[in-house]
């Protein structure tokens, strides 16, 4: 039965319509229409106007009344999710971000890989939103000279790598935009092209920028404690013991190798170490996938089979669900990621991989895995299940709500979960799982050894992390291409916190999980794991310290 809308929804809901509006690139990343052919203002005008926004709904939300346990958790979540986002606020730490991933460089260009393009007036719209693209991207310079100004400009790594990105969106003989508007219609083809110009000629005014700054970024790459603090918590949705955690971090990263090295020996035989046990599975022909057509097959197939065998038996899963879009990106990154069904599900979840230029291969035994943590059980069943439940969330709750540690550590939860289900019972597929697990125990003693300035074990090089000492870590411990690792490595140097909430996420679902069912028993029940699933995602996402009170 559908909830009658309470005055704390209303509120929620209105927040969303108001923030959109001043953020329309979020608008389209989480499916709200009515703004595809907007972008965000990026100048430190429009970062206040959402701060203020934040501050508003965060003051109404505290003098509202709950009417029953879902307001009680909307109002909850929402004051965790603000406060903490104000806290950055007001700290200066947000104004201007910039990494090598994830930033408003990044963010203006990528918003187009979301973008319908079937009709001709969905290209109308592209070539509305290139024009305003110049806007967005000058206004993110004003905002950047701003941040430095203060005395927040980014770390030189990342602006030089920054100034990489820019000026190959500004060649055209490289960048995207006039090889994307080239697929467009005839009749708009004139409109098309000179939208792609300007976005263009915008970037080489946004390197221009970032060289300018170069000589006023810091060289540290750290930090900080009391900067990582406010970083962790936004990002892993709960307060953890960075040290504790720490220490934790190397234990883990031990365990898994030594999981790890068992299974080798049953793989590549006895002494055998990880290394070899890679290099076999990787000469499999049976294992391997050729060219990004396959590749791309071959993971609809694999995501396809684990909807229809997971369904009614260890999950319930939506019928909009069983639609899940596997697609090779038009970036060549490297990475894996998952985008969202829209509100009105006329664009489905999809699963992307950003191949390489030069990566032509692909083994299935390291990225079976992958499709679980993208697709279903993982990000795609957690999003979606958000989406489509109506009947109880409010539509901040369903669409705009997410914390990485709830989101990336449910992923996580949900792969070893696979693995106890016996879907990764082939042990050239348990491998590739704990590969996985391994890279992200590495992720937790790098950012926060790092960033914290911690004591390095002595087979780093002893003394106290930096970043080389946390190159070596990754080349022992992370088994990918060196252009991978050194991009991951720029990563966790650029984006502190966010790396660990994977692994510090799982921890916290796990811990969730296991308290869920010792309440159970001293209930005198029997505790029913697809159930727990269900309530826990039917709730949507929420920060893991409202997470661990409310299930």
């Amino acid at each position: 039965m559908s909830r009658t809308p309470t005055a704390v929804d209303r509120i929620a809901d209105d927040i969303l319509a108001r923030y959109v509006v001043l953020d329309p690139i979020a608008a389209t990343e989480i499916g709200v229409k009515g703004h595809d052919h907007e972008m965000t203002d990026l100048s430190p005008a429009g970062h206040a106007a959402r701060t203020e926004l934040a501050r508003e709904a965060l003051h109404a939300l505290q003098a509202a009344t709950p009417a029953d346990d879902t307001d009680r958790v909307t109002v909850e979540a929402m004051a965790f999710t603000l406060g903490t986002q104000l806290a950055l606020d007001d700290a200066g730490e947000t104004l201007a971000p910039l990494n090598n991933l994830a930033s408003p460089l990044q963010g203006i260009r990528d918003i187009f890989d979301l973008m319908a393009t079937d009709t001709d007036e969905d290209w109308a719209t592209i070539a509305a939103r290139l024009r305003a693209l110049p806007g967005s991207a000058a206004g993110y310079a004003e905002s950047l000279r701003a941040a430095a100004d203060a005395g927040r400009a980014p770390a030189v790594r990342q602006v030089e790598e920054g100034i990489k990105q820019a000026a190959e969106l500004a060649d055209p003989s490289s960048s995207f935009f006039p090889t994307f508007v080239a697929a467009g219609p005839a009749s708009l083809r004139a409109e098309l092209d000179a939208a792609a110009a300007g976005a263009t000629a915008a970037y080489a005014a946004l390197a221009e920028t970032l060289r300018e700054l170069a000589p006023r970024a810091p060289r540290q790459d750290a930090f900080g404690r009391d900067r990582y603090a406010m970083w962790s918590r936004y990002f892993v949705g709960a307060t953890v013991d960075l040290d504790e955690t720490y220490a934790w971090g190397l234990d883990q990263l031990a365990a898994i190798t030594a999981e790890q090295t068992a299974i080798a020996r049953r793989i590549a035989g006895p002494g055998a170490t990880v290394e070899d046990a890679i290099a076999k599975l990787d000469a499999d022909p049976a294992r391997k996938l050729h060219g990004t057509e396959e590749l791309q097959r071959w993971m609809q197939t694999t995501a396809d089979s684990a909807i229809a065998a997971l369904d009614g038996r260890h999950f319930t899963i939506a019928e909009p669900l069983h639609r899940l879009e596997c697609r090779i990106a038009p970036t060549q990154t490297g990475g894996i990621y998952y985008t969202g069904p829209s509100d009105d599900l006329s664009r489905p979840g999809r699963m992307w991989w950003s191949v390489p230029p030069e990566v032509e291969e692909f083994g299935t035994w390291r990225e079976r895995t992958t499709v679980y943590h993208e697709g279903v059980p993982g990000h795609h069943l957690q999003v979606g299940t958000a989406v489509v439940n109506r009947d109880e969330l409010n539509d901040f709750r369903r669409l705009a709500m997410w914390t990485s540690g709830h989101g990336e550590g449910w992923a996580l939860y949900a792969e070893r979960l696979m693995a106890d289900l016996g879907f990764l019972d082939d042990d050239g597929d348990r491998l590739g799982m704990l590969d996985g697990q391994r890279m992200r125990a590495t992720r937790v003693v790098f950012d926060i050894g790092v960033h914290l300035g911690l004591p390095a074990p002595e087979e780093y090089g002893g003394g106290t992390w930096d970043a080389d000492k946390a190159w070596e870590l990754m080349k022992r411990n992370v088994h990918m291409a060196e252009g991978f690792n050194r991009f991951e490595w720029l990563r966790y140097l650029g984006w502190a916190g966010q790396a660990p909430s994977y692994l510090v996420g799982q921890r916290l679902w796990l811990e969730i999980r296991e308290k869920a069912r010792a309440a159970a028993a001293a209930r005198g029940e029997e505790f029913d794991l697809p159930a727990f699933h269900t309530r826990a995602l039917n709730l949507g996402s929420l920060p893991l310290e409202v997470l661990a009170k409310v299930v």
